[in-house]
């Protein structure tokens, strides 16, 4: 769903701002919101969302607010209330259960880092 600004804001070139949404969720337990980026105002303001993707767990009851990076060289990026500045994906998660393990099965890839998986 689209997450719309409930007021203005101001970004300069290299800034972020925090935007609220005057929205607040209550996600379902064994789900998360993921907060992402609208793919339009990238490629036509270059703006991008700090902590892409934001995670929303079940336990939060606050507004959602939004973390704006403009990452144009030179223009301000403006908001407006009502401008759709995100979008919230909910998701079902699983729930893991850290154990501690003596070793690690092996695998082909093993303990190849970035870029170790294909070119």
């Amino acid at each position: 769903m689209d997450l719309y600004a409930c007021e203005a804001a101001h970004i300069g070139p290299g800034e972020r701002w925090s935007v609220g949404t005057g929205v607040g969720v209550e996600i379902p337990d064994g789900h998360a919101g993921l907060v992402v980026p609208r793919s339009g105002l990238a490629r036509d303001h270059g703006i991008a969302l700090v902590n892409a993707p934001g995670v929303i767990d079940s336990g939060y009851r606050g507004e959602l607010r939004i973390l704006l990076l403009n990452t144009d060289p030179a223009d301000t990026f403006r908001v407006e209330p009502g401008d759709r500045i995100a979008q919230l994906l909910l998701t079902p998660i699983a729930l893991a259960e850290p154990v501690e393990a003596v070793a690690l099965a092996d695998s082909v890839r093993g303990e190849g880092g970035f870029g170790s998986s294909g070119r």
